[in-house]
């Protein structure tokens, strides 16, 4: 019987910091509920990102643009740390107020076993990275924000990820003199959303001391916005992690969008068709979500 995850959290805390210190750079897959947290974990990977997006989206059927707050994402979150082994880095948004506010947040995310969290210096309500009409707020309120993270912290292990979205706003030198401040604070990981051009990557990457995260944005159309780039270029360029927290959600789309038009289609057949290239079967996704554990608890606690 194996309910809980292998690792305890402040296992899982070091072991990401050792692998985003070790050479090259750290993948880490967008996950957003328990059938793509355990898949993720399923496939090989140690870690992952709680994409803020992704849990509104799929969880609430709403855009990025700050509907969604600090209870739900935390739900979220708390649910897939429990549920997997994975070394989770969570959305923390904005920190959904003042820097107060932060070390509530901050130490809720911590408590339910995540190992770390993303703080961005966006005006509350926020909007997702990639989206138009974003203002940052002053500077010194962001540095506040990372020093409250920072000192809230219990375990020295749990990542500090510092966000800032100014190049969209204000251009990538102030990108980099905010990216600086953050550092400064003692943030573990510095992210700037929406950089340009693999240039703008290097530039980043190569004025900070401080390891540096990048976003992969799949399913963008009208990429204006940044270049999708293979993992071997990024570690060329100074990057330590790449997250991707678009991926599994646009796949889960495609693929429900799929099952539904063959549905549609055969509305008017004598029996509906089994499509094994198209849906998971019963028993494979029982296996996913841990049935046979259950099974033996049943058995093992049988009256």
């Amino acid at each position: 019987m194996n309910l809980t995850p292998t690792l305890t959290p402040e296992e899982r805390r070091l072991a990401l910091r050792e692998d985003i210190a070790a050479p090259g750079v750290s993948i880490m897959p967008g996950v957003f509920d328990g059938f793509s947290a355990k898949l993720v974990e399923a496939a090989g990977y140690r870690s992952a990102f709680v994409t803020g997006s992704g849990v509104a989206e799929s969880r609430y059927g709403v855009p990025d643009v700050g509907i969604v707050g600090y209870a739900e994402s935390l739900d979220g979150a708390a649910m897939m740390a429990q549920r997997t082994g994975l070394a989770l880095v969570a959305d923390g948004d904005t920190g959904y107020g003042s820097p107060v506010n932060v070390v509530y947040t901050v130490r809720g995310f911590e408590n339910a076993g995540l190992s770390g969290l993303l703080i961005e210096d966006q005006v509350w309500p926020k909007r997702c990275g990639h989206m138009s009409g974003k203002e940052t707020i002053p500077l010194r309120e962001a540095a506040m924000k990372i020093r409250a993270a920072v000192e809230a912290r219990r375990d020295p292990n749990f990542l500090i990820l510092a966000r800032t979205d100014a190049v969209a706003v204000d251009g990538l030198a102030d990108a980099v003199e905010r990216a600086k401040a953050y550092a400064a604070e003692g943030a573990d990981l510095l992210f700037a959303d929406a950089l340009m051009s693999e240039a703008d990557m290097e530039t980043f990457a190569g004025s900070v001391d401080v390891p540096v995260v990048v976003n992969m944005g799949f399913g963008i159309r009208a990429r204006r916005t940044t270049p999708l780039v293979t993992p071997g270029r990024l570690a060329e360029l100074g990057v330590a992690v790449a997250i991707y927290p678009r991926m599994l959600t646009a796949a889960a789309v495609t693929g429900m969008h799929k099952a539904l038009e063959v549905f549609r289609g055969s509305h008017d057949d004598s029996a509906v068709p089994d499509r094994p290239d198209l849906l998971t079967s019963f028993e494979d996704l029982q296996a996913l979500v841990g049935l046979d554990e259950t099974r033996e608890m049943e058995e093992r606690y049988a009256v």
